[in-house]
């Protein structure tokens, strides 16, 4: 009898939760907003419960997922009609490269660090930080990228991939000597630039074709001065 009970309570559960989220509405699990998460994971919690506790009535689960979703509703509908709480609750997006230049302060302020960058160039076949012009981290975590007109014109020629020699402020041992190279000559390289050492550079990458690519850390200018 228990069985059957349990059997009838996941099916009913199901259908009432099928239509909860049709009212909802459709919407990416990548872009849900941190509201639309805090929904759904109390939703799923509330019908866990009610799946567990077989003598607890399926009203206590009715009753609080639908204040649940008429809150989303209405807190939706508000946020179609003002944009400014539209935006508190959703978030804007980040400006991470801007005409060609790393944002390190926007992304130290959003936690983004710069192997979570590289990884999704990559995912958007772009090898080196230096082919974007613009890059924006959306609400979703995606990033949307608009390359230089130079890298969109060269991806018929062959691709090289960057040796990345310096990540804030430390030098990448393993990529210098794949060139065959030492700190002698990175020195070097940076001085040729303007800079006098590689602490205060946030990232460097090196390619044949190009030389050396710099992003100094936002407080440093060239020849040492800060």
């Amino acid at each position: 009898m228990e069985l059957w009970s349990f059997f009838w309570r996941t099916i009913l559960i199901y259908i009432f939760m099928f239509f909860v989220v049709r009212l909802m509405g459709k919407r990416e699990v990548g872009k849900l907003s941190v509201f639309d998460m805090v929904v759904s994971f109390m939703i799923a919690g509330i019908s866990a419960i009610a799946l567990e506790s077989h003598d607890r009535p399926l009203l206590h689960v009715v009753v609080p997922i639908s204040t649940l979703v008429g809150l989303q509703i209405l807190i939706s509908y508000i946020s179609l009609r003002f944009s400014h709480i539209r935006h508190f609750i959703e978030g804007q997006p980040i400006v991470i490269i801007q005409k060609g230049k790393l944002q390190v302060e926007e992304m130290r302020k959003n936690r983004y660090n710069l192997d979570d960058l590289r990884m999704q160039l990559r995912e958007k076949e772009i090898v080196d930080i230096s082919e974007v012009e613009y890059a924006f981290l959306e609400t979703s975590g995606k990033l949307s990228v608009f390359p230089k007109y130079q890298a969109l014109r060269d991806k018929s020629s062959q691709v090289q991939f960057p040796n990345t020699l310096i990540i804030e402020g430390k030098i990448q041992e393993e990529h210098l000597h794949k060139l065959n190279q030492d700190r002698h000559w990175l020195l070097k390289q940076l001085q040729a630039k303007g800079y006098q050492d590689w602490e205060n550079i946030y990232y460097a990458s090196y390619t044949d074709n190009d030389g050396l690519f710099i992003i100094p850390n936002a407080s440093t200018s060239k020849s040492g001065s800060s």
